[in-house]
C-alpha cells in the first residue's frame, strides 16, 4: 500500500515505534522513527558541550534517514551513523528539553514533511497528527500505564546493557509526560479525529492486528 500516510502519537515506551514498524512492514510501506531525529539533535546537543544557541545548533547540523535491509531504520548526523548511540540515558534524559526548542521542532518537522510528501509514510511521534501530518489517513493515539511503560523500558535497557531500575524509570515516563503535554510547542496531545488504542497488557500482535483492521476500513 503506497497511497496513504498513517501517523501514530503518543507518550513515551507507549509502544509506537516497535507498532509503527511493524505496521509499515505488513503494508511495505516506509516507517519513519521521528523520535529518533530528536534523539540525534540531542546526541549533538550534548556532544557540543551543551550550547544554548539551537539555531546554530541546526544550521550546522546534517540529518539524513537511511534503510538498511538488516538493521532496519539508521540516523545519519553529520555524517556519521550514530543510531547506536540513541538510547543511552543521557540523551534520552535530556531529549524532551531538546525537542522543546523551536529550531530543533522546525528543522525536525520541515524533514518529516518532505519525507511524507509523496505518501506510504507510517510515522511516529508526538505531534504526528497534530502537526507533521493533519492530513494523515489514519491518525492513531496510544497510550499504556506508567507501571507498563517502565517495564517495556526495563526491557529495553537490559538488551542494551543500560543500567536502570524501575523506579527510577517510573519517575522519568511520569516527568516526561508532563513535559512533553505542558511544552508551548506542538504540545503531545491526541488529534481530534485521532483514535485511542490502549496497549496495556497488549502484545506487539495483538495491537498491529487492531490497526490492520482500521486501515482495511479506509
Amino acid at each position: 500500500m503506497d497511497s496513504i500516510n498513517i501517523a501514530l502519537d503518543g507518550p513515551a515506551a507507549a509502544g509506537k515505534s516497535t507498532i509503527a514498524r511493524q505496521v509499515a512492514s505488513k503494508l511495505s510501506m516506509i516507517y519513519v522513527d521521528t523520535g529518533a531525529m530528536y534523539r540525534a539533535l540531542t546526541y549533538k546537543y550534548l556532544q557540543h558541550h551543551r550550547p544554548e544557541d539551537f539555531q546554530e545548533l541546526v544550521d550546522q547540523t546534517t540529518l539524513e534517514l537511511t534503510y538498511d535491509s538488516s538493521k532496519g531504520q539508521r540516523i545519519i548526523l553529520d555524517n556519521e551513523d550514530v543510531t547506536d548511540f540513541l538510547r543511552e540515558n543521557d540523551v534520552t534524559q535530556n531529549v524532551s528539553y531538546v525537542a522543546s526548542k523551536a529550531p530543533v521542532r522546525t528543522f525536525a518537522v520541515e524533514k518529516q514533511k518532505d519525507l511524507a510528501a509523496k505518501k506510504g509514510i507510517v510515522m511516529d511521534g508526538r505531534d504526528i497528527g497534530t502537526v507533521v501530518l493533519p492530513d494523515a489517513d489514519l491518525k492513531i493515539y496510544m497510550i499504556a500505564s506508567v507501571e507498563e511503560r517502565a517495564e517495556r523500558r526495563q526491557k529495553e535497557n537490559e538488551k542494551r546493557g543500560i543500567p536502570s531500575t524501575l523506579s527510577q524509570l517510573k519517575k522519568e515516563i511520569e516527568d516526561r509526560d508532563q513535559y512533553d503535554m505542558n511544552r508551548e510547542i506542538s504540545p503531545l496531545r491526541k488529534a481530534k479525529d485521532a483514535i485511542s488504542i490502549d496497549t496495556t497488557s497488549k502484545t506487539i500482535e495483538e495491537v498491529t492486528k487492531e490497526i490492520m483492521a482500521l486501515v482495511k476500513n479506509l
